[in-house]
């Protein structure tokens, strides 16, 4: 197998994903620098590696070296140590640091890191504590080079091997050998797949019950992330099946009772069938129907009180509330549960304020409440009254031992008097299950949202399979009030929804469809749009006012192009402007980006949006400023090491939109999204603007989103629980 040596000149592709790389490399007695393609953790121009892999002519980029064993080498030079040092593997040491340590150090560096740490508090602006990190990250930079050449013999990538480090630390390989299996369940990002390879090579045999167990496992946990909270048996015999392959015939009725036992999974029939679940969405369906039927069945105090103020101001001439409006506050009185559903303009904010201020009136202790950071925010601005995410509101923590947990629950129940939760469509099986765990019964639950939106991102249909079930008192708002009939957002919104093509481009001036029917043509029109257009049309602020919408991610004109492309356009790279790569982005000083996973001891989530505020070469690290009126928001500082849990967010995917308003929306409409061309999409794409929609695409395109009310179907039964009785 053919062996080089070189210096990394330059990387020219990196996929975080798939840890997929292509680069070239300067390679001693070769001409010209050298093609390498393989799966590497992210590498830095000026890296010493050693490369073994099998050459091949790719039919367009011609010769390459494909990698199939790779390792860093100590750099050769002193000018490949700085750029080794300053990489950002080594938390602490940016590229001024280095440049430090190799003035002070010369050649001996690295020597002076692993056998006389104590030297480095010589070097200008380093001090006892830097030392400490210093030498503590060079350390598990070698453990980590330990695992990679391990798992690099199971056909395993680097990006793989970090995330197994994170997890077990030094005992990863040891954690391995044990039981490959365990890393689908135990480690973020590692399916059964890639645990089925190592396995495999390590000799376990394709019927081992380990390996079904996993898979079982496995499979009911990606139908979660599919937004199942259970899998029809027979389904999950299907997809269990075509992964294991085995020779004879599966029958995996043993393993399902053994883990049923075990209690890890539960088997339920419903209607003749047979369900599964992973035991947490068991009980938090079982266990959220508990509690729904606990509030509904508890006597609310000052019914008969507030019923008659809530006629006093039906009567008076300040409000003038719609008869539905009325009736959600009627309803909110007397009942321990309700839920009230409306699209854009039917007045659900000025319902909310209502509700608090009648409750207020008499003393009683009111909490607004919804899941995002975001969500919570825009609920604050518009009502007047403070709200807070869900997580805060339950006081989410983490305790060494017992890890993260909600202290708010059964034993510690929230103490206000009325809860209202708005943006309630966003609601997943297990976060509702959580927050009914911490409202006594007594308490008034109010459920507001809109049922037409898009799902949760997360498992289960709560919003939907709650208003279906028809056990609880539900009042849907339909009139649009008249200042917001003026605007074409909410006519076409709700035009939208009931399935009639949008009336685009009328005097209004909020609502464009731009013809274009060429994918790369309809990105410059976006590109074009967010970088003078609109700015000169309406005053909109390039980065605070106008977002980019698309249903996809990739394609021309999906949101990871289109990241590209804008932040070209919007943020391009600048003489003295500090950046830094990771793996195929850069990111730049003033750049939008957004958390993609939630980071709870930084206490940032999941589709939080910020604006890179500072980065610091010298110590490695990179300052978010997350919006100053969001709830809990701050400066939260990433180490480069951490910096595959944020994105470009110039533009982002409809889903992670969801309980956010936006001056301005933009958004593809293009027919090669045809599969997520669905109403639903586009309804909550278009209900995100207030001042602005614009479309840019085909009406063919849009006609397809507007006329298409099929959504996939979530295998869940809250609903049919409720029902039950």
């Amino acid at each position: 197998m053919p062996t080089i040596e070189g210096v990394v000149r330059r990387v020219t592709y990196y996929n975080q994903e798939s840890s997929y790389l292509v680069g070239r490399l300067d390679v001693p007695g070769f001409k010209e620098p050298v093609t390498f393609v393989g799966h590497f953790t992210p590498l830095g121009e000026g890296e010493h590696l050693r490369l073994k892999g099998e050459w091949h002519t790719h039919a367009r980029y011609g010769r390459q070296l494909k990698v199939h064993h790779w390792e860093r080498l100590a750099p050769a030079t002193l000018d490949g140590l700085k750029k080794y040092l300053g990489s950002g593997m080594i938390k602490g040491v940016g590229p001024v640091t280095a440049e430090r340590l190799v003035r002070h150090f010369g050649s001996s560096v690295l020597e002076v890191i692993e056998q006389t740490p104590e030297k480095l508090t010589e070097v200008e602006g380093i001090g006892e504590k830097k030392a400490a990190q210093i030498v503590a990250s060079y350390r598990d930079q070698q453990e980590i080079k330990e695992v990679m050449l391990f798992l690099q013999d199971y056909g395993v990538s680097p990006a793989f091997a970090v995330r197994l480090f994170r997890h077990y630390g030094s005992e990863a390989v040891e954690k391995v050998k044990e039981d490959p299996f365990r890393l689908a369940e135990e480690v973020h990002g590692i399916g059964f797949k890639t645990a089925d390879k190592i396995a495999a090579k390590m000799g376990i045999p394709p019927d081992s019950p380990k390996r079904i167990r996993a898979c079982i496992r496995y499979v009911l946990g990606k139908g979660a992330d599919e937004g199942h909270v259970c899998l029809p048996r027979e389904l999950l015999e299907e997809r269990v099946a075509e992964l294991v392959k085995t020779e004879t015939e599966l029958d995996i009725e043993p393993i399902l009772y053994s883990l049923c036992e075990e209690r890890l999974i539960f088997l339920e029939e419903v209607e003749g069938k047979e369900y599964v679940y992973l035991a947490p969405f068991y009980y938090a369906e079982t266990g959220a129907v508990k509690h729904l039927r606990a509030l509904l069945n508890a006597k609310v105090e000052g019914d008969t009180l507030f019923a008659a103020k809530a006629e006093q101001i039906f009567a008076s001439e300040k409000l003038n509330l719609t008869n539905e409006q009325q009736e959600v506050v009627r309803q909110a009185v007397k009942c321990g549960l309700m839920v009230a559903t409306g699209g854009p303009g039917t007045g659900k904010t000025t319902t909310i304020r209502v509700l608090v201020e009648l409750f207020n009136s008499e003393g009683l202790e009111v909490a607004l409440a919804a899941p995002t950071g975001r969500a919570a925010k825009r609920m604050s601005e518009a009502t007047g009254f403070p709200a807070k995410t869900i997580h805060r509101l339950l006081e989410y923590t983490f305790q060494e031992g017992k890890g993260f947990y909600f202290q708010r629950d059964t034993d510690n129940p929230l103490t206000c008097d009325v809860l209202i939760i708005d943006e309630a469509s966003m609601l997943d099986m297990l976060l509702f299950y959580n927050l009914l765990k911490a409202v006594t019964p007594g308490t008034r639950l109010v459920l507001v949202g809109d049922v037409d939106q898009l799902p949760s991102v997360g498992p289960g249909n709560v919003l939907r399979q709650l208003i279906d079930s028809e056990r609880l008192p539900c009042v849907r708002l339909k009139t649009v009030f008249r200042q917001a009939q003026e605007s074409m957002i909410v006519q076409n919104a709700h035009r939208i929804n009931k399935g009639i093509f949008p009336l685009p481009n009328r005097k209004c001036k909020d609502f464009f469809l731009i013809e274009k029917e060429d994918p790369e043509e309809v990105t410059q029109t976006i590109v074009s749009l967010c970088q003078k257009r609109l700015p000169n049309y309406g005053s909109f602020d390039r980065f605070d006012d106008i977002q980019v919408l698309s249903p996809m991610r990739r394609t021309v004109t999906g949101v990871d192009n289109l990241n590209l492309k804008l932040q070209e356009a919007l943020n391009p790279k600048k003489e003295g402007m500090p950046e830094v790569a990771a793996g195929a982005t850069t990111f730049r000083l003033g750049d939008k980006v957004m958390q993609v996973r939630n980071n709870y001891r930084k206490e940032v989530f999941n589709g939080d949006l910020g604006r890179i505020h500072y980065i610091n070469l010298e110590d490695a690290e990179l300052t978010v400023r997350y919006p100053a009126d969001l709830p809990g928001a701050r400066d939260v500082v990433y180490d480069f090491q951490e910096l595959d849990d944020l994105v470009l967010s110039y533009a982002i995917s409809v889903h992670k939109s969801q309980g956010a308003e936006y001056p301005v929306i933009v958004m593809p409409i293009v027919t090669q999204h045809f599969l997520l061309l669905q109403r639903n999409l586009i309804y909550t794409a278009v209900t995100r603007a207030r001042r602005l929609v614009v479309l840019v695409g085909t009406e063919k395109a849009l006609a397809i989103a507007v006329k298409n009310d099929r959504t996939e179907e979530r295998f869940s039964y809250l609903c049919h629980r409720l029902r039950r009785g």
